[in-house]
């Protein structure tokens, strides 16, 4: 029998979860999966930001699913300059790391493996020759590779990581375009989401902070960073008509010093619980994803399209390729003025039928199916 090994660059305990998590979880009802949580590194050891190396070893979610923590403390080297020295040194926490993994799986009593790996560019890189499982899946969710962290080594290491993986399992069509280049057996698997949180239905009173603003109410939810959100676009937007612009989460420095905080219709209504998220939404007259198109933004599945749909709510967002699939269900605008006019057509959108339509379609995006996708890309493998 096949058993999965996950491993992601989060803990398995991040708090704002994670794709990896969310896949662990699908998989687990049919298959053993036991997540690998990355190893301490030296750097993190010594700032003490996270868990230290004492707090290693087995956790069971389920009777089918376990998290593994290694106890060996990786080197840090991504300050390192040098190619051969990075990659020697990145070979040996490589080998630290497949030495882990076969310590976990054989005392589970497991001997053949399928990796499925989660965006994890480094410590993932030498993994299908020292493991040798069944099928190694490289799970690309995000690119990464231009973020600074990433993209000293990661922008050479990652294409030719996906060249030797036996598949790529991409959550968005740009993404699964992308790996495509390097490794034809590259496909896109779609993306799940908590759609059961997110049900109009169980909805009876909308939260006080957002209750008393002035309709119509133009809202969004999420982390607003300047590097994925527009802050221009949510001026022009707070500009551009007689109604509420609502922002819930946490802010950067960028958008705790914008402008948009000095406009009277513009309210920040902060961090809020996972499970709070639903009745903000459903105050929202029309919801909104003001997003900058930039290589973080233009291929990532906009997880929070899927939310606000699921809510049967009409809903503005920039056009992405990642935005293809919503086409028919969103309204979709390529510059600040057509963002404006879109959101008025969407605060005449009142029809039932086109509401029940954009839930109907978000509840088809579940992690069910979108393991199912992964399942048939294993297949097609092995």
């Amino acid at each position: 029998m096949i058993h999965f090994v996950i491993i992601a660059p989060q803990q398995w305990d991040f708090e704002v979860g994670s794709n990896a998590r969310n896949i662990a979880l699908e998989i687990a009802k049919r298959f053993k999966v036991i997540y690998i949580n990355p190893p301490t590194d030296i750097k993190t050891l010594i700032s003490k930001r996270q868990r230290t190396s004492s707090n290693t070893g087995y956790t069971r979610v389920n009777d089918s699913l376990f998290v593994y923590t290694p106890s060996f403390t990786a080197l840090s080297i991504n300050w390192i300059k040098n190619q051969s020295i990075y990659d020697l040194l990145n070979w040996f926490n490589n080998y630290r790391m497949s030495r882990a993994i076969r310590k976990a799986t054989k005392e589970l009593g497991w001997s053949e493996i399928v990796v499925l790996n989660d965006n994890y560019i480094f410590n993932g890189f030498y993994l299908k020759e020292m493991l040798r499982p069944k099928a190694y899946i490289y799970y690309l969710r995000d690119f990464l590779t231009i973020q600074p962290y990433f993209k000293k080594h990661g922008a050479r290491l990652e294409p030719q990581l996906i060249r030797k993986v036996d598949a790529v399992a991409a959550n968005s069509t740009y993404l699964a375009n992308y790996a495509r280049s390097q490794n034809a057996k590259s496909f896109y698997v779609g993306q799940g989401c908590e759609i059961e949180m997110f049900d109009p239905t169980n909805i009876k009173i909308l939260p006080n902070d957002l209750k008393e603003l002035p309709k119509p109410v133009i809202g969004y939810v999420g982390f607003l960073t300047a590097m994925r959100l527009d802050i221009g676009l949510l001026l022009a937007l707070a500009k551009g008509g007689k109604w509420s612009l609502v922002l819930v989460g946490p802010e950067d420095e960028e958008f705790k010093s914008s402008a948009l905080h000095q406009m009277e219709n513009v309210f920040f209504l902060g961090r809020k619980a996972p499970d709070e998220l639903p009745s903000y939404i459903a105050g929202f007259d029309v919801c909104i994803n003001p997003q900058l198109i930039n290589p973080l933004t233009i291929g990532n599945y906009p997880r929070k399209i899927d939310e606000y749909l699921a809510m049967g709510k009409p809903t503005v967002a920039t056009a992405t390729q990642a935005m293809d699939i919503f086409e028919r269900y969103t309204y979709l605008a390529n510059s600040h003025e057509q963002f404006v006019q879109q959101v008025r057509v969407a605060l005449n959108d009142t029809d039932v039928v086109a509401a029940k339509t954009r839930i109907e379609f978000a509840r088809s995006h579940t992690w069910e199916n979108s393991v199912k996708e992964i399942y048939q890309v294993i297949e097609k493998v092995t």
